[in-house]
């Protein structure tokens, strides 16, 4: 069956016998839409006690809605999305509580792990099959750089691809990043890139540049790694949101000062985000994530795993 989104099932159903059953879909259409529409709210919270119960409430309407519009492209990318970022924002910061106060070889932070690669599984699961609505042939595209590059050139829509590419490239590079054990999962981490490098070319400024801030943390990922790529994607992300989106530098302290053993400007770029007040009210939660992260990390368990 060809999934639709709301407009396509109300032409459908125009053009129809106008059944009950089409109705139905329409108001379930037109209730996942709104819904993804005034998740938007939910960015502008600074309290990130009320922003985390909220965020499962999502998840769990999300998913209710799934079942009763299994064709839905809405409902899907609703799920892709928010299990992504409530993944990240909530499950990995109880996850690292876990690591800093019993280690990560301790019951908690296993626990926690587990239930943030779930997170990210559900997440990637959801958007694959969302992204095969467009272009079927995933498993087959992702044997290598090429087969991928080609699988994603038929991606060409930058209003509708892009943020599809985006949410789904960030929770298999987020899944990786927490499973690094793993040498299969590593092994794939370049699916979830190539996804990213897409979203780029299709949208350099997609959602404040985030696809810059995702990129800049893979390529200083470690020290042997592409470290000055990842500050200058860094740097393009800091521009693009003329500095007021915080998790670019973030990263950059985190990331590319601890792979530098840049102890004095890692403690300044973490206190620049702590010190930071409300520079982007339209992505506040954002900003609080990334200040409460940067707390975290100016820990002296989180500056000495860097070196210092």
């Amino acid at each position: 069956m060809t999934k639709m989104t709301f407009p396509a099932v109300a032409l459908a159903c125009a053009l129809g016998v106008g059944s009950s059953g089409c109705i139905k879909q329409i108001l379930v259409e037109g209730q996942i839409e709104g819904t993804l529409k005034g998740s938007a709210g939910v960015e502008t919270l600074s309290d990130y006690e009320v922003a985390n119960t909220i965020a499962f409430s999502g998840i769990g309407q999300f998913e209710g809605m799934h079942v009763l519009a299994p064709d839905s492209e809405n409902a899907l990318f609703g799920l892709t999305k928010t299990w992504t970022s409530a993944t990240f924002a909530f499950i990995e910061d109880q996850m690292e509580q876990a690591e800093d106060a019993e280690g990560t070889s301790s019951e908690l932070y296993l626990y926690q792990q587990a239930r943030a690669k779930a997170g990210y599984d559900r997440a990637v699961h959801y958007g694959i099959e969302m992204l095969e609505m467009k272009n079927k042939g995933f498993e087959a595209a992702k044997k290598n750089d090429d087969t991928m590059t080609a699988w994603l050139a038929g991606f060409d829509d930058a209003d509708h691809d892009a943020k599809e590419l985006f949410w789904t490239g960030y929770a298999w590079i987020s899944r990786v990043n927490i499973t690094k054990e793993d040498p299969a999962s590593v092994a794939e981490l370049f699916v979830g890139v190539k996804m990213i490098e897409r979203v780029i070319q299709l949208d350099s400024n997609f959602f404040y540049g985030n696809a810059h801030t995702i990129l800049g943390a893979y390529h200083a990922r470690s020290p042997m790694a592409e470290l000055e790529d990842g500050k200058k994607e860094l740097e393009i992300a800091m521009k693009i949101s003329e500095g007021k989106l915080l998790l670019p530098k973030f990263q950059l302290a985190t990331k590319y000062y601890c792979m530098k053993s840049d102890k004095e400007n890692y403690v300044k770029t973490l206190t620049e985000i702590i010190d930071a007040g409300d520079v982007f009210p339209e992505q506040r939660l954002t900003n609080a994530i990334a200040k409460r992260k940067a707390k975290r990390y100016m820990s002296k368990s989180r500056q000495s795993a860097c070196g210092f």
